[in-house]
């Protein structure tokens, strides 16, 4: 029973880990990029409509349902420490949780904040604008490798667990 439930969650984790990346991925290399050749005043209003946009049940769901799983596998991969794949899973864990959750909560959901407060045709909103891009931006690299990275550190668990 136990080993279902960890293959499922772990199962879960990689899927949610994977559909993070790839939002973030598309963030990254496209929507920001295009946000970006906007007059700031188009791309503020842009990104402050889809920051609204995104805070719904699916979105919630897997951005807290994913780190949630997270913890519960590193516990599990923990008190299983010898078994196969135990290192991946407590890895993909981590990672996930660390370079997902807390990169966002602290840097990103922050930034989000500001940009909510500007005015997009204010001297103030080109100039958070600016910053935004960039800074904001780089975090989201960072959390497209994480996601990505423990996406595989799931898969790679689920594999050794299967041989």
């Amino acid at each position: 029973m136990i080993e279902q439930l960890i293959f499922a969650l772990t199962f879960l984790a990689a899927l949610g880990s994977g559909l993070m990346a790839g939002l973030f991925f598309a963030f990254s290399f496209a929507v920001m990029t295009a946000l970006g050749r906007l007059p700031p005043a188009g791309g503020i209003s842009a990104m402050q409509s889809i920051n609204v946009a995104i805070l719904n049940p699916v979105f919630f769901a897997v951005f807290f349902g994913t780190p949630a799983i997270s913890i519960l596998l590193a516990v599990a991969a923990l008190a299983r420490w010898s078994e196969p794949g135990a290192v991946y899973l407590f890895a993909g864990s981590l990672i996930h949780f660390v370079g997902n959750f807390l990169v966002t909560v602290v840097f990103n959901v922050p930034l989000n904040n500001a940009m909510a407060a500007v005015k997009p045709d204010s001297a103030e909103g080109a100039h958070v604008w600016t910053r935004y891009l960039a800074v904001w931006t780089a975090w989201n690299h960072l959390r497209t490798a994480a996601c990505l990275a423990a996406t595989a550190l799931f898969i790679m668990a689920l594999v050794s667990r299967s041989q």
